[in-house]
């Protein structure tokens, strides 16, 4: 008997042989040749729109300009005034300083003499009170 079961498992195994299919594999195979070499296009330049009149290099720079500024909320009250011609600058500005003082700085600047500045200090027109303890406000 056990060579009956025997006999039938093998015409079992060579019957169901033939339905396996084709053979699939897990693995894939890329081929790596010689690297490409690749260079950036030559670059091309098409006619300017306009033509390039050249730069003057030696043109007469000239300006004037003065701005001033009134705050009285914050205190903040200054101005200046500057004069340019060629290479030659010339202007003021003042300012308020916290003690009532005004300071009034004139400038000159030139390629011959450099920078200079004077400065001219006016008295105190406000006096100054200590603050004390008691009136003192704290936010």
């Amino acid at each position: 008997m056990f060579s009956k079961i025997l006999a039938l498992s093998a015409l079992l195994a060579a019957v169901n042989a033939g339905n396996l299919g084709h053979a699939v594999s897990s693995q894939s195979i890329i081929r790596h040749g010689e690297p490409a070499n690749y260079a950036a296009p030559e670059p091309h330049y098409g006619a300017p729109v306009a033509p390039y009149e050249g730069h003057d290099t030696h043109a007469h720079p000239q300006y004037e300009f003065s701005y001033s500024v009134a705050d009285p909320h914050t205190g903040d009250h200054k101005s200046q005034h500057e004069h340019r011609d060629g290479d030659a600058v010339h202007g003021y500005y003042s300012l308020l300083q916290p003690d009532g003082s005004v300071r009034k700085v004139e400038y000159t600047a030139d390629d011959h003499n450099g920078f200079n500045a004077v400065v001219h200090n006016s008295a105190p027109s406000v006096h100054i009170s200590p603050v004390h303890g008691d009136d003192y406000q704290q936010y």
